[in-house]
């Protein structure tokens, strides 16, 4: 009897795609985070405000909220990778949008003593929700991480663009990052720990959004309404 085991033309075990296993890990990674976050904010329902302002509650409601926007840049920019990434425009009310995306940075905003703004223009946007709702939820993030005192969310037209818009009254961006090309994945700054993805991330969602051979573009600046950093995502 022949061990099959010994055969020369036996097919060998398949080689796992290591990075679709890593995707799977981090896709559950993020629905877990989610699930640890919608839990804190119940919380702080539930516990007196001794506990939920105190900066301890917060900088874990902060922390989680940053990794599990960092997962949700990962699993987008494997789908670029993939090129399995696109975006599904559809037609959005700005001021309702950005006032659900600031809704979810109240909590954490009131418990660190944050005085936040929605300046919205009346009109309607033509964009990606969720693609969009990943970079505005990282560049809350940043900006609470990095303000004094006061956050600002606006949105105008330009030039034939609906720009949005996220300002805030800190010491504003490095000119490191204002020199750096956001298409381009920058090198790790072990400095200050920054990959710099959240850009990458930004701009390559920009990119996605085309209309009349015109695509979008993310410009950051120094200065603004508040007179610290100012993130902008321009969108044809």
């Amino acid at each position: 009897m022949t061990d099959d085991t010994t055969r020369p033309d036996r097919d060998p075990s398949p080689t796992p795609d290591f990075s679709m296993v890593m995707a799977s890990a981090v896709h559950d990674m993020k629905n877990s985070l989610g699930m640890l976050l919608h839990s804190l904010d119940e919380l702080r329902e539930e516990l007196s405000p001794t506990v939920t302002q105190s900066p301890r509650f917060n900088t874990l409601r902060y922390e989680a909220e940053r990794v599990h926007s960092d997962l949700v840049q990962l699993l987008g920019l494997y789908r670029l990778d993939q090129s399995n990434l696109s975006a599904h425009i559809e037609e959005h009310y700005v001021p309702d949008y950005l006032e659900s995306q600031l809704a979810r940075h109240v909590p954490l905003l009131d418990g660190r003593g944050i005085d936040y703004e929605i300046a919205a223009e009346a009109v309607s946007g033509f964009f990606d929700a969720d693609l969009l709702t990943g970079v505005l939820n990282d560049t809350l993030n940043n900006a609470i991480r990095y303000t004094h005192k006061q956050i600002r969310v606006s949105n105008r037209e330009e030039d034939g663009y609906l720009v949005l818009q996220v300002a805030d009254d800190g010491n504003g961006y490095p000119s490191s990052m204002l020199s750096a090309m956001p298409d381009t994945a920058a090198p790790i700054d072990f400095t200050s720990g920054s990959t710099r993805l959240g850009l990458y991330f930004a701009n390559a969602v920009a990119h996605l959004h085309r209309e009349g051979g015109r695509s979008g573009f993310v410009h950051l600046y120094n200065g603004g309404p508040l007179g610290g950093g100012v993130f902008e995502i321009h969108l044809p």
